[in-house]
């Protein structure tokens, strides 16, 4: 066995082991007695290393210099083994450990220091604060992380569904229409033979709305609208891609207030103020066939022979002003009408997507006046309208070459009522319309005004709830909304030529029975039957044999969702 004998360095406070002479086992020498250390505090204790390690630093408190650590507790007796002092178990001492010369050694900590003892009978602050519990730090944390990307999701979420990225302010919509038709007189064409039924997507309008510039002060903005599509307003059955409205809008007046007076001037391709049905956009009007009035000339609608039209439904490109006064708001209810609303605009005259075809702008102006009234009051939205469309246009002979024969007038003027109070509705349109018209060839033209005229009315009735603002303003959840079923009945006519007296008089006249069922916030299904009658000169031979003659009667069933986003 190899012995050490502990040498104390002041230089490095190290103990290096040297080797000693071999000798016979001899009884434990009694330890030392604890040295004072008045000034040291006691050092945490350090466990023994195992005697199969040969060498370690030491990790516990080094004695200052010129002490030497001593081991603590009392000495054993002779011939007795070292016993653990009372209190606290220590660890129990293991053999001396053989170190290689100049190697630090650990030196044996105090094992008895310990807390200073406290009092359970000391009296208890109430004001004290508790100390901290980790766990329930931790746990706090836990929940703020949790609750900030918790956060972070639902607000990137709403950004990429409600915000296009976009260096203006930007609104997308849209409206799609999906048809299905059946009727009971064959439609022959060149290329059709004997078709009854179909299925059809009549429109589908891609709209673009925004903010170009924002006035927070006076509301004085300048936004614009866009929208690209098919539509029956437009005047080509192709399936490229058509420009509908394309118009930037001004706001004179402030808008800060629903109270004040509105100004606006609106320049660029859009509907004309012209009426009730002309300037309602595709998805609020009640029918699925538009009104006679507003077809092109010589128009055929669905395969249908509709008598030539006055061509008021199409979009045109000019400046339009649109204004109201004397407005009257009721906050209780969230209804503001004016007592006047106004628009006047030029335009080409020539219609959409193309320049004008003469030198003369068409002028159009519109005026309408609603009673004064409070909200329960049954005469609430009571409105009789004027519109007038003075302008030119081209003259062309009947023959195949369609020569140029100069302008001619082409004048329209309209009165209107509507009537809304729910769940009752009504709407009357009358259309007066004076052409000029070359009947002749080229080489005698025989030009001459023809007028016309269109009487439309709309009576319909409303029981739901989509349209009581109690239901609209409750929550919504799992895309919830009020439904709302519209039945309605309908009575269009069209006199082209109010010349033409008996055998030579044409009259078309289309009676519809409708019901709408708006079961979602932008989506309705509508259900029209229409009895169509056709009053013509004569019945002409058709030169085709595998054609059909049009029939001067004719019924069809149309069912139509029209869904917007």
């Amino acid at each position: 066995m190899v012995a050490a004998s502990g040498v104390v360095s002041l230089s490095t406070l190290t103990v290096t082991a040297q080797p000693a002479p071999a000798a016979p086992p001899a009884a434990p020498t009694p330890a030392a007695p604890p040295v004072a250390k008045p000034a040291a505090p006691p050092a945490p204790a350090a466990a023994p290393k195992a005697a199969d390690k040969p060498q370690e630093v030491a990790r516990g408190a080094t004695p200052p210099k010129g002490e030497t650590a001593a081991p603590s507790g009392n000495p054993p007796r002779p011939g007795e083994n070292p016993l653990p002092p009372s209190g606290p178990p220590a660890a129990v001492p293991e053999a001396p450990t053989t170190a290689a010369p100049g190697a630090a050694v650990a030196a044996p900590a105090d094992a008895t220091a310990t807390a200073a003892p406290v009092d359970p009978n000391a009296p208890v602050d109430p004001n004290a604060v508790p100390p901290p519990d980790p766990q329930s730090i931790a746990d706090d944390l836990q929940g703020l992380r949790t609750d900030v990307e918790n956060f972070k999701f639902q607000w990137q979420r709403e950004r990429d569904i409600h915000t296009a990225i976009t260096t203006r302010a930007l609104t997308i919509g849209g409206t799609v229409q999906a048809r299905f038709g059946f009727s009971d007189q064959a439609v022959s064409t060149p290329v059709i033979y004997r078709r009854k039924t179909s299925f059809d997507v009549p429109l589908a309008v891609l709209n673009f709305n925004g903010n170009l510039y924002k006035d927070y002060e006076d509301g004085r903005n300048l936004s614009y609208q866009l929208s690209f599509g098919v539509s029956q307003q437009t005047n080509t059955n192709n399936s490229f891609l058509n420009l509908l409205n394309a118009a930037v809008t001004y706001s004179v007046l402030p808008t800060t207030s629903p109270e004040y007076p509105t100004l606006t001037i609106s320049v660029g391709q859009q509907l004309l103020p012209f009426g009730l049905e002309v300037p309602a956009s595709e998805e609020l009007k009640p029918v699925i066939r538009n009104a006679q009035f507003t077809l092109a000339p010589r128009a055929i609608n669905g395969g249908y022979p509709y008598i030539s039209g006055l061509n008021l439904g199409r979009r045109d490109v000019g400046a339009i002003v649109r204004g109201d006064l004397f407005v009257n708001v009721d906050y209780g209810y969230n209804y503001r009408q004016a007592l006047i609303a106004y628009a006047i605009g030029v335009v080409n005259g020539a219609g959409p997507n193309t320049l004008d075809e003469n030198n003369n702008k068409d002028i159009l102006a519109r005026v309408a006046f609603t009673v004064p009234s409070d909200y329960n009051s049954w005469l609430r939205q009571i409105t009789l309208g004027g519109s007038a469309y003075i302008g030119k246009q081209n003259l062309y002979s009947s023959d195949a070459a369609r020569t140029l024969q100069g302008k001619g007038v082409r004048n329209r003027f309209g009165g209107d009522i509507y009537y809304n109070h729910w769940p009752f509705g009504l709407t009357y349109e009358y259309i007066r319309g004076k052409d000029a018209i070359t009947p002749g060839p080229a080489e005698n033209p025989g030009r001459k005004n023809v007028e016309s005229d269109s009487h439309v009315g709309t009576f319909f009735l409303s029981f739901g709830e989509q349209f009581v603002s109690g239901f609209r303003n409750q929550g919504r959840y799992d895309d919830w909304w009020p439904k709302t079923y519209q039945p309605f009945l309908r009575y269009d006519r069209l006199n082209p030529d109010l010349d033409a007296k008996g055998d030579r008089s044409v009259v078309s006249e289309v009676f519809t029975a409708g019901l709408n069922i708006f079961f979602a916030e932008t989506t309705k299904f509508q259900l029209n039957y229409n009895h169509i009658k056709n009053r013509f000169n004569t019945d002409k031979p058709e030169p085709n044999p595998r054609a059909v003659v049009q029939k001067r009667e004719a019924n069809e069933v149309l069912a139509q969702v029209q869904f917007g986003f």
